[in-house]
């Protein structure tokens, strides 16, 4: 009896160990496991981050062509909705989807930051060469040197309305009243600013390429030489001084040392009517 129960105590023992040994067993199993997990959890967050990093360079990339898309917009004087870069983009499919895998979606963004940033270097030189074009409409004669006038005497030969006879107009006469805002037509440099004669209070502004623009008997001048000014800027205030018969704007376009007709650099869509004096 004795031998019987030390048997089965042995045996008992045994068995728990071996219980225990398997149940360590599986414990270690499950923490190596979890170990793996937690890495792979950690590795796709990491490419997760990666991904959101490259999205947001995509989102700032994609900001800065619609502000310059804008700004082009706004230099080339496009119509208003003619390019809405607010405006989600249509597009479609009816083929059946399936996952797309990380590294096909990385090298997807990859590319489509490559053709960002070869979009906006093209569109930096449009705006460039748009920028450059709206330099050189500005320094060109293209406007009027009063606001809300009509002509009242245009450029070549008329009848001289002080003395009669035949004369040669270098200029166009704008009606004004004394004191109204005299208008440089464009931007450009003040040459000359004093009396000439026959002119009166003069003033002269070279914008470069050959143009020189002359404002002639002016009631007092508002800008002296040297001085730069931009298109649509004050240069003088109207009068009638110098060979005048009334207050208006004497205005001259020379181009190369030559006087030319104000006529051909006037704007296109000038609401000025011609209403010559008699």
């Amino acid at each position: 009896m004795l031998a019987i129960a030390i048997l089965l105590g042995s045996g008992i023992a045994l068995g728990g160990g071996a219980s225990l040994a398997v149940t360590a067993a599986m414990r270690a199993d499950v923490r190596q496991q979890q170990a793996e997990t937690d890495k792979i959890r950690r590795e796709a967050q990491r490419e997760v981050n990666a991904l959101a990093a490259r999205m947001g360079e995509l989102q700032a990339e994609a900001n800065r062509l619609n502000a310059l898309g804008e700004r082009l917009t706004r230099m080339g004087q496009l119509q208003d909705g003619e390019f809405d870069f607010d405006k989600p983009v249509g597009v479609g499919g009816g083929d059946a989807v399936e996952d797309m895998p990380v590294g096909e979606l990385a090298d997807g963004m990859d590319d489509l930051k490559r053709k960002f940033v070869a979009s906006g270097e093209q569109l930096s030189v449009l705006e460039s060469l748009l920028f450059n074009r709206q330099l050189d409409l500005n320094a060109v004669p293209s406007r009027e040197p009063i606001r809300d006038s009509y002509i009242t005497s245009n450029f070549g030969g008329r009848a001289d309305p002080i003395k009669g006879g035949r004369q040669f107009h270098k200029g166009i006469d704008f009606e004004a009243d004394i004191g109204d805002p005299v208008l440089a037509v464009a931007d450009g440099v003040v040459s000359f600013s004093g009396d000439r004669s026959g002119y009166g209070h003069t003033v002269e502004v070279d914008h470069g390429n050959g143009y020189v623009t002359r404002y002639a008997h002016n009631s007092r001048l508002t800008r002296r030489v040297g001085e730069l000014v931009r298109a649509g800027a004050e240069i003088a205030k109207a009068g009638s001084s110098g060979r005048s018969t009334g207050a208006h704007v004497h205005f001259e376009v020379w181009q190369n040392g030559a006087v030319v007709n104000p006529r051909n650099f006037l704007s296109q869509q000038s609401p000025l009517k011609v209403k010559v004096r008699g």
